[in-house]
């Protein structure tokens, strides 16, 4: 695993809260997955992981089914984590079976804290990964921990289902919720808006189809994300959930023309009615005092920055 040590402001080596610790990551071979590996390497920590089954593991890489129950139980009790960070799940609004997001994002992470609840040694720190889609179209400026949940698809429900079945097990387990605002950046799949458009301006393609270019995000850095959830799971505020946000929001037609000053040229941008959704949250823009408070100021890279970073790849 490489180290982005300067580029995320990982821990020194003088620090490495991880060292002689081992960490679980779930959803390893993730887009989200590859950062957090980094991050806590850098920061002394053993990784182990979970890939699905068929994709490539070895060692401390394990390919387990987190629906299957055994399968779950045997994988910690062989691991004996000291912090997890769960991010295996069905992470798209669009995805279409919803009933396997409901499988996966609420039963698969209860197989995983009941494991864990009955593992010989107990973690520090157990952290799930939720989403800010569980405000919906929250009619405030920003987004705090307080505002309560509207979810408006079934993603962004079954989060919430999942943040409500964890509460059962926060008398067994140090649970920390991260709800991450939108993020980005190399490696993300083109399935997501923003890797989506870089890629089209990295192929130097000359038209582009997207959906409502009104709808506006707070978009952050993936390596900001990952050091915000590494710095959770040393602080381990259990019982706690948290936004994990830049504070800056901007629309998709902000982004096209960011991307059009980054690669010298205009695109055509049509708007193709079958990508606007009637249920679609209009606007996430969210506030990090809880967390900065929480776990100190994170740098967040301008999304310029990012986007320049990415189409760079």
């Amino acid at each position: 695993m490489r180290s982005l040590g300067t580029e995320t402001g990982s821990a020194p080596a003088a620090v490495r809260e991880g060292e002689g610790k081992r960490a679980l990551i779930t959803g390893l071979g993730g887009f989200t997955g590859r950062y957090v590996a980094d991050e806590l390497t850098a920061a002394g920590y053993r990784v182990y992981g979970t890939v699905m089954p068929g994709d490539a593991a070895g060692r401390d890489v394990f390919a387990a089914d987190l629906c299957e129950r055994g399968v779950v139980a045997a994988l910690v009790e062989e691991v004996q984590p000291d912090v997890v960070v769960h991010l295996a799940g069905i992470a798209s609004v669009v995805y279409g079976d919803a009933g396997q997001i409901y499988q996966v994002n609420v039963a698969g992470t209860r197989n995983l804290l009941e494991a864990l609840a009955g593992a010989r040694h107990k973690a520090s720190c157990v952290l799930l990964a939720s989403s800010a889609n569980i405000y919906g179209n929250a009619d405030v400026p920003l987004i705090d921990e307080q505002v309560a949940p509207a979810p408006a698809n079934d993603y962004a429900v079954s989060k919430l289902a999942m943040e409500y079945m964890a509460r059962l097990w926060m008398d067994k387990l140090p649970i920390v919720l991260a709800r991450p605002f939108n993020y980005t950046g190399r490696g993300q799949s083109e399935h997501f808006l923003l890797p989506k458009i870089v890629g089209h301006f990295r192929r130097g393609a000359r038209r582009i189809e997207l959906g409502n270019l009104a709808i506006a995000r707070d978009f952050s850095d993936v390596r900001s994300v990952a050091l915000s959830y590494r710095r959770l799971l040393a602080a381990a505020p259990a019982g706690e959930a948290f936004n994990v946000c830049s504070g800056h929001t901007h629309s998709l037609g902000e982004v096209i023309e960011m991307m059009s000053e980054i690669a010298g040229y205009r695109i055509e941008v049509e708007v193709n009615p079958a990508f606007v959704r009637a249920n679609d949250v209009l606007t996430l823009s969210g506030s990090n005092a809880k967390l900065v408070r929480t776990i100190g100021a994170v740098a967040q890279q301008p999304l310029y920055d990012t986007l320049r970073w990415m189409y760079g790849a």
